[in-house]
């Protein structure tokens, strides 16, 4: 793989070199690869199918929570956020003890591996939000919440520069990846001057359906504002919003 360089950038293939347009610029490669046929039904290819066909699980995992948290995702993601998310679930389907190579799934998986993972790298809430909080999740009724004590906003937060306001944010989906649906619930803070005077507790609660058996992800994130003329506009577009699974539980 190459990068274009010049006034011209093409798009297209030139004998045996393909030009194409990625995130990472105007790239060009030579053509290559084996034939699909062969690697459908060629013995030697056999992990390779296998491999394949976990992967293309991951994917539809990845799409079920992007789909599930989308009312959040959409203010606060990167431009990889699809093949970081599909990687770490490539991770959680070698986990699967169940199922024999080429069949492992998410849902049989360790989940766990999710713990943490920040939906947008330019604005992980690990290196946003100090003040503590907690998660809870009740199965049995199906209530999930977010509390946090107050706290000075100066102090515990990590604004980017010609922020005015903020407002933090939680959700929870019941994740169905065998049918590819979910359930998805979410609360939010009123919009909050980012001062140095200190909030009032924030409790924030959703419901879920009542005992389910699904695996349920809850996300925690923070959406930044500038107040101009007395209006509330998202800090450049929400490039600094944060957005990070807080709690993943499996039956």
């Amino acid at each position: 793989m190459a990068r274009q360089t010049g006034i011209i950038k093409l798009k297209g293939t030139l004998g045996d070199i393909s030009f194409y347009k990625s995130g990472d610029g105007h790239l060009a490669r030579t053509k290559g690869g084996v034939d699909a046929s062969r690697i459908a039904n060629d013995p030697a290819f056999q992990r390779t199918r296998e491999n394949g066909s976990e992967f293309g699980r991951a994917g539809n995992g990845g799409k079920v929570i992007r789909n599930a948290i989308r009312v959040l995702l959409q203010n606060a993601k990167d431009k990889r956020v699809v093949s970081r998310l599909t990687k770490s679930l490539v991770a959680v389907t070698k986990t699967d003890a169940i199922n024999e190579r080429g069949l492992r799934t998410v849902q049989d998986g360790d989940m766990s591996v999710l713990q943490g993972f920040e939906f947008n790298l330019n604005g992980k809430l690990g290196s946003t939000l100090f003040a503590p909080y907690a998660t809870t999740l009740d199965r049995d009724t199906g209530d999930v919440g977010l509390t946090m004590a107050a706290f000075s906003p100066t102090i515990r937060i990590a604004a980017p520069g010609g922020t005015t306001h903020f407002k933090v944010t939680t959700g929870a989906a019941e994740l169905d990846f065998i049918n590819e649906t979910s359930t998805f619930e979410s609360a939010e803070t009123a919009i909050l001057p980012y001062n140095g005077a200190d909030t009032a507790p924030i409790n924030l609660a959703v419901a879920l359906p009542a005992g389910s058996e699904l695996p349920i992800l809850q996300v925690v994130g923070i959406e930044f504002y500038q107040e101009v003329n007395g209006q509330m506009y998202p800090l450049k577009n929400g490039a600094y919003n944060a957005l990070s699974v807080a709690t993943v539980d499996t039956v």
